[in-house]
């Protein structure tokens, strides 16, 4: 069996072992690829594990002995179920492997605009602390978390772990899919949903309207989910006291994205999901799925 992984550059860049793979055939591994290479690299191939790089139709139907698809990851949109589905082509995922890691960066993103670490530490090492005439100095707000309310968007594994954590700082937890105005009123909302064709865009103007003054947005989930426009528009006025995001609407971002340097907007690159312990799960279980497939088993298939 001739085994090929697409574009392993981020969910392993050399620090997991491969044996799990490894041990079921001819392993190929490629941390990047093209459209043109993944169809060339494709071509004599039975499985294929792809982390986002997209798999359609055309290459499926240009690469016949292509058998089973391995996503590298819980989310499934980049492939073309239907096309796997009537093609005979088996998909597996990787389900609920990070949600520990991106409800502990969820609440990560909303302490850094709660308690300003990264102000205070800049502060502190441009000599400022030596220079204040009392025990401290106070530079910007903080704000106390207990008491406060948290709406959650999706209610899933990472929704569910995002409430966990909340409740142990004392916040009130608001389920949207209980009781939306509830949830969308909260002092900070937490984006933890799969992006759809239907929820897309769904933080814009009308949603942002509706949140409380002052509030914090939080999404850990998908960009496409925010009106990035509306959101920037929304930090600048005052409206809402801050954004934690580590997901945009384009990744990379465009060199005119209207969130990137706004001083409330914490920004990181996607990386919520990085940790190693949850990346060493991703890549025992592709092998797991891979086996149970060889075998005759269906561990994990989503088609």
């Amino acid at each position: 069996m001739k085994i090929v992984f697409l574009d392993s550059a981020i969910i392993n860049p050399g620090d997991i072992s491969w044996e799990g793979i490894e041990t079921l055939g001819t392993f190929e591994n490629y941390k990047r690829s093209t459209c043109r290479e993944a169809l060339e690299r494709l071509q004599d191939a039975d499985a294929a594990f792809t982390d986002s790089f997209p798999i359609d139709r055309e290459i499926m139907e240009k690469c016949p002995k292509l058998k089973f698809i391995g996503i590298a990851a819980t989310g499934f949109n980049h492939i073309d179920l239907e096309a796997a589905k009537e093609l005979g082509i088996a998909v597996a995922n990787v389900p609920a492997y990070a949600a520990n890691a991106v409800a502990q960066h969820a609440m990560a993103l909303l302490l850094a605009l709660t308690n300003q670490v990264e102000v205070y530490n800049n502060a502190v090492g441009k000599g400022e602390w030596r220079q204040s005439k009392d025990y401290t100095f106070i530079k910007t707000p903080l704000t106390l978390l207990a008491g406060k309310s948290i709406g959650i968007v999706g209610y899933g594994d990472i929704g569910s772990k995002v409430a966990q954590m909340a409740e142990a700082f004392g916040m009130k937890v608001n389920i949207y899919s209980r009781d939306k105005e509830a949830a969308i009123k909260s002092d900070v909302v937490s984006l933890n949903c799969p992006l759809t064709k239907e929820n897309a865009g769904m933080v814009n103007a009308e949603f942002i309207t509706q949140m409380k003054d002052g509030a914090i947005l939080i999404n850990t989930a998908r960009g496409g989910l925010v009106d990035e426009a509306a959101l920037a528009d929304a930090l600048k006025s005052g409206k809402l006291a801050g954004a934690g995001l580590d997901v945009l609407s384009s990744e990379p971002p465009a060199e005119d994205n209207p969130l990137v340097g706004l001083e409330n907007c914490y920004i990181t690159p996607h990386i919520g999901f990085i940790p190693i312990e949850a990346r060493t799960v991703v890549i025992e279980t592709c092998g797991a799925n891979l086996k149970s497939f060889i075998e005759g088993g269906n561990l994990n298939r989503v088609v």
